[in-house]
């Protein structure tokens, strides 16, 4: 059996798809649908041409006029609803990227059918080509939404306004000012949905590579005002702590002094692409008082260019108290994803205390 995603778009996802189809567009011609859906390109379509592929054929099947388009759209995902199927459902982005590509001549049309079809899969990258043609007129669409009854609206304002969401496109007024947002997280900081609350702190994350004073400032003001508004903080931070930023250290108490690093040693100092770096240590506080430590380690990756490039992960966080000394075994996989390339040859590993960066070793990675 298939697991690539592209195979979501499977003959069983259109029958399901058509069978709506007929209930909701009057003189829906099923077969010539599924023929253009099923043409020689199909099966060398990966996911994401297979959702234009099924958005650009459904296109061709709706009424001219938008309003009645969306209309349809409404009624087929009740019909969906009522027979359990599909929310939530990745297959059924092509929905969003519909709204998107045809839509984005009809702004409030569009907001009703975008706050409409969020509720049955997520319109966050669907919004963004809506912000960057109508600006601000969007974000105060988007503030709106904020403090809409439906958890997936609010998460659309906080979650599609991101300056940065991975694998969308990205918003340059936003990288450049975020001001205009911040009044959503503002409303959101200590909403009721954790997955709303979670799009805060992705948001805040995205802001602080570009403005780090703006979110150090916002982790000051919130601070305390809840347990979930202290986790938004601190996950939103994740980038400035894992660049040791000062501040951001300072603020949660973070300090390297009299903190012992020991016996620092690669376990595997010759490393094959499918295997595992392992390396120990030993951490110990010498300070006469209990102290928080974060340790983290650092991959000095080799790039195709020869030089190196960081990538920070985390161990652990926690409270050790005067004289506590702890042994540490690690493993860092070298198993090939589709989002990193592997270049052989010398690689380094350094062991990161509260943000401060101790030793550092070498290693070889080979084929």
């Amino acid at each position: 059996m298939s697991h690539l995603l592209k195979d979501l778009y499977s003959p069983a996802f259109y029958d399901k798809l058509t069978t709506a189809l007929v209930a909701t567009l009057p003189g829906f011609d099923r077969p010539k649908f599924l023929k253009e859906i099923f043409n020689d390109d199909f099966s060398s379509k990966e996911l994401k041409e297979r959702m234009k592929h099924t958005s650009n054929v459904l296109h061709g099947f709706l009424p001219a006029k938008y309003p009645e388009t969306i209309q349809i759209i409404k009624n087929t995902i009740e019909v969906l609803r009522k027979k359990g199927i599909g929310e939530d459902g990745l297959a059924y982005m092509f929905l969003p990227d519909y709204l998107e590509i045809y839509g984005i001549n009809y702004f409030e049309e569009s907001v009703k059918a975008l706050e409409f079809v969020t509720q049955f899969v997520s319109c966050e990258f669907a919004v963004r080509p809506f912000i960057i043609k109508y600006g601000e007129q969007m974000i105060t669409q988007m503030q709106q939404w904020s403090l809409h009854e439906s958890h997936k609206v609010r998460r659309l304002a906080s979650e599609g306004s991101r300056p940065r969401l991975p694998w969308a496109m990205g918003i340059p007024f936003l990288k450049k000012d975020p001001a205009s947002i911040l009044p959503i997280l503002e409303n959101l900081k200590q909403d009721s949905s954790e997955y709303v609350r979670r799009s805060v702190a992705n948001s805040l994350n995205d802001i602080a590579k570009d403005h780090p004073q703006i979110v150090l400032h916002i982790a000051k003001r919130w601070s305390g005002l809840s347990a979930e508004t202290d986790a938004i903080i601190k996950h939103g931070c994740r980038t400035l702590l894992k660049q040791g930023h000062a501040e951001i250290l300072k603020h949660y108490g973070l300090s390297d002094e009299g903190i012992l690093l020991k016996n620092f040693l690669i376990l595997t100092p010759e490393v094959r692409i499918g295997e595992s770096l392992a390396f120990s240590f030993s951490i110990k506080n010498e300070n006469s008082t209990a102290q928080k430590i974060r340790l983290e380690y650092a991959i000095y990756y080799k790039k195709k260019s020869g030089q190196n490039t960081k990538k920070v992960f985390k161990i652990s966080e926690r409270i050790y108290q005067a004289g506590d000394e702890v042994s540490i075994v690690r493993k860092q996989k070298f198993v090939l994803i589709t989002t990193r390339k592997f270049h052989l040859g010398d690689h380094q590993i350094a062991l990161i205390i509260n943000g401060a960066e101790k030793e550092i070793s070498n290693f070889d990675l080979l084929d």
